[in-house]
């Protein structure tokens, strides 16, 4: 005679907790699984090796060489004006613009555009290593949109900019130009020299001659930064941009420094 089977007993909660733990461990195990793989060098997740490179091209050598050398010969420059309250009386200084400006000679003259410090009451020049001085205006030549400035700096006196020729320039020829534009401190652009012999008509009229035009892009506060040749000699000094919108567009001028070797020593020796 068969025995009868004990009444069936319902689930506890233990049991229904316990069942609820496994399922939720075994998806927390489904979704670590990849991680897992990875961890382990499975095929889903294998560890990227780092690639040595190789040297650096030859051009990108020249250009490195040249930015480290002329860095410490390139200035920035910021003006102010002085304002008159109307109302007052009272009379206000305010920041009126920035540029560059080169680092000329052991003298602590420094060579920049006219169209920089015209109109400035002050200017102060900051030094690649940060330090900062009050410049005084030697003289300025707006002919040439060319202005000296000079400052005293007892030591560690920043190496003048190294001099080139403009004369034997050729279109075509690689140029880097090294400035301030929108504020951004030592900025490098390359380029070429796209024609030689350009004239520009300045809002107040004068016309500058014999301009250096380059694709290097040079932007507000660009004017009165180096253009440098491949040799990191300076050819010219970055003066404006051709640019209905203000912003480079693949124009710009420079001084050339043939103008430059003219025009400077006169102004120093007139001061």
């Amino acid at each position: 005679m068969d025995r009868p089977l004990p009444p069936r007993r319902p689930a506890g909660p233990g049991l229904v907790v316990a069942i609820t733990l496994s399922i939720a461990g075994l998806m927390v195990l489904w979704q670590a699984l990849p991680r897992l793989d990875a961890w382990m060098g499975g095929e889903t997740g294998t560890p990227r090796l780092v690639t040595p490179r190789g040297d650096l091209a030859a051009d990108e050598k020249t250009t490195i060489r040249v930015f480290e050398n002329a860095r410490g010969s390139v200035v920035s420059i910021s003006t102010t004006q002085l304002v008159e309250d109307v109302w007052s009386q009272n009379v206000y200084s305010v920041p009126r613009g920035t540029g560059s400006g080169i680092i000329w000679d052991d003298a602590g003259h420094v060579l920049t555009n006219f169209h920089v410090i015209q109109g400035a009451s002050e200017a102060t020049i900051r030094l690649a290593d940060g330090r900062k001085f009050r410049a005084s205006l030697v003289g300025a030549s707006p002919a040439h949109d060319i202005a000296v400035l000079k400052i005293g700096v007892a030591f560690r006196r920043p190496a003048p900019i190294p001099i080139g020729t403009s004369g034997d320039l050729k279109v075509g020829q690689r140029v880097f130009a090294i400035g301030n534009p929108f504020g951004l401190d030592w900025t490098l652009t390359t380029g070429i020299v796209s024609a030689l012999n350009r004239s520009l008509r300045e809002p107040q009229g004068n016309a500058v001659q014999h301009l250096i035009q380059t694709d290097a892009a040079i932007n507000p506060g660009n004017s009165g930064g180096p253009l440098l040749d491949s040799s990191g000699r300076l050819i010219g000094m970055n003066t404006a941009i051709y640019s209905p919108s203000g912003a480079s567009a693949g124009i710009g001028f420079a001084v050339p420094v043939d103008t430059i070797m003219d025009v400077v020593p006169q102004l120093i020796r007139a001061n």
